[in-house]
């Protein structure tokens, strides 16, 4: 017996089972653990294990003559040797082959050959043919007893009861093959069972792979429709569309007009709207529809809804959605599109849409069938008004649009299809039509959502009044933003009213207070901004409009209020420092605040100074404006004149460069929400949408646009809109044949005016060739308009009677032009340009 493995620390297998025992063979002194070897003298045949008949293997290819094994216990055996090779079994015969296949071996260390008798096994027991002491390497047997295998090694229990006939597998020279499993067996040739995978991992991997298959079959389902289908209907004969649902959740959320340029991919919305009563007005441009809805939305607190064609239409807009999301005006803005079955194949103005106005709007949404059209507006709508508001673009394929028997018409495809390819291209189509169309007509509740706006807590209003209550030199600013819904503008005057804190009034907070109101200044906002120990800014932003926060004093508290945090912190981290920042709503913020404060009073000295600075200034201006131009009119003499005419009622669109920045400093708006203009964003050309949605929203008012020439360019054929639609109002031209806030600049720098002039133009005659009315004025006494007028007086008088004339026009329905001539001024010299 060779000495033993060095993997002996395997020798016990717990996790071997249990072998039953196998009968010893009293016959053979020597091996009183081994069943009798043939071989012995001493061991007579058992009569009970004949010589297997197979114990030739001559039918086993490849395989050498085996001769007979011969016991290590007889005489006849030669000494072991040290090296003799051993197999399966440790037998220092040099002679013996232990043979795992056809052999009857009675060896006492001999392994059981496959099959034998009486020792049978199964058959089909996979064999592989020995000669001499190798056995192939594919042959895979398993530690047991007191044998060792290396780790790792795939063992079997065998029930030997020679404590040396078990072989240690792989060992010395010897290779076993690799592959050949080799089961639990009875000692001489008990049954061997091949192993294999175990049952359990087998059908966990089975079930695994099912239901992958059934998730996938079902998102399949689900992206086809298929599943939606299962509950709901789809009504080939309806003759509604979608363009009905659309008008529906306009209506219902209080949608009065439709701005639009018309074309093919939004018909039925057009049509749809107008049997339900919303009035639809279509412009010459697209993005004075886009100017028209942002202005409603400021007037009114409603949505302004715009609604344009696929492609160009939809890019037309670009500048006025971006003007209305920096102005913080809620928008909803409705694009026409390809069919979605036909986007990205070439169809009449198909252009990715969405991806474009992602930067540009606070959502960017598209409809994909017509169930989809009540939820996705009604959401959409709601996303434009809360929080900080904005506008959002909705867009609507055609196929969404029109009934399903127009749809099934043009996307039907072939009648009789030819082939599988033809057979499966039908099926689609005809499985997209019914996705489209199913559940489109059940009832869906087209109301408003519940809007949430940011409100300030109580902590912060209690420690902004502890600061105003201390400060001796206090100064409110109030942007845009304290005029967004739902604080009434009367309730916020009073607040600012009874704080009794000089106001600086910005944007659409112009006319907020009243032109007589002692706490109102216009003027040197610079030298107060620097002198005040304490600042307010309710909706105003650290932009360029306050030189990024660089006026603040040293020594300054800044209170911030705005809806939205990036806004209430602008360039905080470069020229200022808030005292108190709060992200909440401005207006609910000064009403809260003047609450907690009802017996504070603004020392009357600082307040004084204020006025007294405010009072030289105007003075000051007045004698500009009294300065008279080399030729033509003077325009602060022009302004102070219109100003002089404004009726109570009258509401004022700013869209200009120089001539639009000296009316700020002259003239007064009359109430809250009468003045409109474009906002940080500097928009020119906003003025024909904005009169145009600001006179159909107040029809009482009195509107006048305040036109640079430049900017008149933009919507000068809005004529054409205000006669067809009957939309009287007043345009205002300064016309001072150039661009003069940039040439101002652009010539004392560069040493050229290059691509700042412009004529003298006759715009009052477009404005009479579209259907208006047109006046001109001129220091020169031409003060007719386009039918005959008179002349006469000083330049002050004519300029008023012109501007009275145009007056009356207006109020006898006509939209009227007054192509005022301007000389040069240097009443904004130094202005903000860049």
């Amino acid at each position: 017996m060779s000495p033993m493995s060095p993997m002996s620390q395997m020798s016990s297998i717990s996790h071997v089972p249990s072998i039953p025992s196998v009968p010893q063979c009293p016959q053979c002194p020597q091996c009183p653990q081994c069943p009798p070897c043939p071989q012995c003298p001493q061991c007579p045949p058992c009569p009970k294990s004949p010589v297997s008949p197979m114990s030739s293997l001559s039918h086993v290819p490849n395989v050498l003559p085996v001769p007979s094994p011969q016991c290590p216990q007889c005489p006849q055996c030669p000494p072991v040797s040290p090296v003799s090779p051993v197999s399966l079994v440790d037998s220092p015969c040099p002679q013996w082959v232990p043979t795992v296949s056809l052999v009857d071996s009675r060896c006492p260390r001999w392994v059981p050959g496959v099959p034998r008798a009486p020792h049978d096994v199964p058959g089909g027991f996979p064999v592989s043919p020995v000669s001499s002491h190798n056995v192939p390497s594919e042959f895979l047997v398993s530690p047991f007893s007191s044998h060792d295998v290396p780790v790792g090694f795939p063992v079997s229990p065998v029930g030997s009861q020679c404590p040396h006939s078990v072989p240690s597998v792989p060992r010395g020279s010897h290779n076993v093959p690799s592959g050949f499993l080799m089961s639990p067996r009875a000692s001489h040739g008990g049954p061997v069972v091949l192993q294999s995978p175990p049952m359990d991992l087998v059908a966990g991997l089975g079930c695994a792979c099912a239901g992958l298959v059934a998730l996938a079959l079902l998102v399949v389902a689900q992206r086809l429709g298929l599943l939606y289908r299962l509950c709901h209907k789809v009504d080939t004969a309806s003759p509604r569309h979608g363009g009905e649902l659309v008008a529906e959740v306009l209506r219902a959320h209080g949608v009065r007009f439709l701005f639009t340029l018309p074309g093919g991919h939004i018909s039925p919305v057009l049509v749809a709207c107008e049997k339900i009563g919303i009035r639809v007005v279509d412009t010459r441009h697209e993005a004075t529809a886009v100017f028209a809805a942002d202005a409603v939305s400021r007037l009114s607190g409603r949505i302004g809804v715009a609604a344009v064609t696929a492609g160009p239409g939809v890019t037309n807009t670009v500048t006025a959605v971006k003007n209305a999301q920096m102005a913080e005006s809620p928008l909803l803005l409705l694009g026409g599109a390809a069919a979605t079955l036909q986007k990205g194949r070439g169809a009449l103005q198909d252009i990715p849409q969405v991806p474009l106005f992602r930067t540009l709007c606070k959502a960017a949404l598209s409809v994909r069938a017509v169930r989809d059209i009540v939820p996705t507006l009604r959401r959409a709508i709601a996303t434009a008004m809360e929080g900080t508001p904005g506008p959002v673009f909705v867009e609507l394929p055609i196929d969404v649009l029109y009934p399903f028997h127009v749809v099934q018409k043009e996307i039907g495809g072939s009648k009789t299809p030819r082939g599988l390819r033809g057979k499966l291209v039908q099926w689609y189509l005809g499985n997209y039509l019914r996705d489209l169309f199913a559940g489109a007509w059940e009832p869906r509740d087209p109301t408003p959502l519940p809007l949430r706006v940011p409100t300030a807590t109580p902590e912060q209003v209690q420690r902004c009044a502890e600061l105003l209550s201390r400060a001796r030199r206090p100064l409110v600013l109030v942007g845009s933003q304290a005029l967004l819904p739902p604080t009434p503008a009367e309730e916020l005057r009073s607040s600012l009213e009874s704080l009794g804190v000089p106001c600086y009034l910005g944007g659409a907070a112009r006319g907020l207070l009243p032109p007589e109101c002692p706490l109102l200044l216009r003027q040197n906002r610079r030298d107060a901004l620097r002198d005040a120990d304490l600042v307010l800014l309710a909706g105003t932003v650290c932009d360029f409009r306050l030189s990024y926060g660089r006026l603040f004093g040293r020594g300054t508290a800044v209170v911030a209020v705005n809806r939205d945090r990036t806004q209430l912190l602008r360039n905080s981290d470069v020229f200022w420092k808030p005292r108190l920042a709060v992200q909440g709503d401005p207006a609910s913020f000064m009403v809260a605040l003047a609450r907690s404060l009802q017996d504070f009073s603004c020392p009357r000295e600082w307040l004084e100074r204020l006025r007294e600075a405010e009072r030289d200034k105007e003075q000051r201006n007045r004698d500009k404006a009294a300065v008279p131009p080399p030729c033509h009119l003077n325009p602060l003499a022009l302004l102070q004149a219109l100003d002089q005419v404004l009726p109570p009622q009258s509401l004022l669109v700013a869209d200009g460069g120089d001539f639009v920045g000296t009316a700020a400093y002259i003239v007064r708006p009359r109430r809250p929400l009468a003045w409109l203009d474009p906002g940080p964003f500097g928009t020119l050309g906003v003025g024909g949408g904005f009169a145009l949605g600001a006179k159909l929203c107040r029809p009482e008012a009195e509107v006048w646009v305040l036109y640079g020439d430049g900017s008149l360019g933009f919507s000068l054929m809005e004529f054409d809109t205000f006669v067809r639609h009957k939309v009287p109002v007043i345009a205002l031209v300064g016309n001072d044949a150039g661009w003069t806030q940039i040439s101002r600049e652009q010539l004392p720098l560069l040493g050229s005016a290059v691509g700042c002039g412009l004529a003298y133009s006759d715009y009052h005659a477009v404005a009479a060739a579209l259907g208006g009315r047109g006046f001109v004025l001129d220091s020169a006494g031409d003060t007719g308009d386009t039918a005959g007028g008179t002349a006469g007086g000083t330049t002050g008088d004519r300029v008023v009677a012109v501007l009275r004339a145009a007056q009356a026009e207006c109020h006898r329905g006509h939209p009227v032009l007054v192509n005022a001539l301007l000389g040069q001024s240097d009443f904004r010299e130094g202005s903000v340009s860049v």
